[in-house]
């Protein structure tokens, strides 16, 4: 009795039968995977069976409307689209320096009107801050804008980046060693040349990959020169397309200002990966 149980005792837990070994987890992994695969065709042909294509094709992608939109949406609606973007992307970067020197200066009222200028633009939503440049003349009679409509959108966009463009800007004017202050104080170099002459120059080389992302959002905040009440010539890609598409009473000329805005911005998002690999391989 006493053989019996040691023997008992001495075996181990019993093997898993023949035939039903456990499954690797890269075989589930691709088990897995299948399932997901045949789940997301299925789904893309049942909604390729439901969806009225002629319909969609009707009202978004109209031929005989889309040649309506040409060539004003590349001559007059694109061309204020980038004067309004590049405008406002040139004194947001200016005025964003200048926020981002006060921000780091050793003076504190600079660096509190930095910060309130800051914190209050960038919690603001872009809609707000057109809405109140669109009631100056009301608030200040007699005061205008220089440069008309265009000055509007230049000054709307540029309060917008700005703030966004300070905070880029000092994270870049951080990045740079002290010792490359220090060295061109050794050299003779006042304060302020040193950052004009050295540092301003290395901070903005590093950020560029992020302001062309800011510029990409720039662009597409441009649409909010519409709440202005541009026309005519002035009017930017999304107030040409909402316009001809209240005159057509078809949205294709919504999809055509879309895809021209992606002509733009794809090309600018693909540019801005590379300089931020190109950037990443030099560190």
């Amino acid at each position: 009795m006493t053989d019996q149980s040691t023997a008992a005792g001495s075996a181990g837990p019993a093997g898993p039968a023949p035939g039903r070994a456990r499954m690797s987890p890269r075989k589930r992994q691709r088990i897995s995977r299948g399932v997901q695969y045949a789940v997301l065709v299925a789904a893309v042909v049942v909604l390729a069976l439901l969806v009225n294509w002629q319909g969609l094709a009707q009202n978004f992608a109209k031929l005989d409307v889309a040649e309506q939109a040409l060539p004003d949406v590349f001559t007059v609606a694109l061309k204020n689209t980038i004067i309004y973007t590049v405008g406002g992307f040139v004194f947001g970067s200016l005025g964003g320096l200048l926020l981002a020197l006060m921000r780091l200066s050793s003076v504190r009222p600079y660096r509190w009107i930095a910060t309130v200028y800051i914190e209050i633009f960038r919690g603001l939503p872009a809609l707000l801050i057109f809405l109140l440049i669109l009631f100056l003349p009301l608030a200040l009679p007699g005061f205008e804008v220089p440069g008309g409509t265009y000055g509007q959108g230049i000054l709307g966009l540029t309060v917008v980046s700005a703030a966004y463009m300070a905070e880029t800007l000092r994270a870049g004017l951080q990045a740079v060693p002290k010792g490359q202050m220090e060295a061109a104080r050794s050299l003779g170099m006042s304060h302020a040349r040193g950052m004009i002459s050295v540092v301003i120059p290395q901070a903005l080389r590093i950020v560029i990959p992020p302001t062309t992302n800011q510029f990409v959002a720039l662009l597409k905040d441009s649409s909010l020169v519409l709440f202005l009440g541009v026309s005519g010539e002035y009017v930017e890609l999304t107030k040409f397309g909402n316009d001809l598409a209240s005159t057509t009473a078809n949205a294709t000329p919504i999809m055509v200002v879309g895809l021209t805005y992606l002509m733009v911005t794809i090309p600018l998002g693909y540019l801005a990966g590379r300089l931020e690999k190109r950037q990443a391989k030099g560190r």
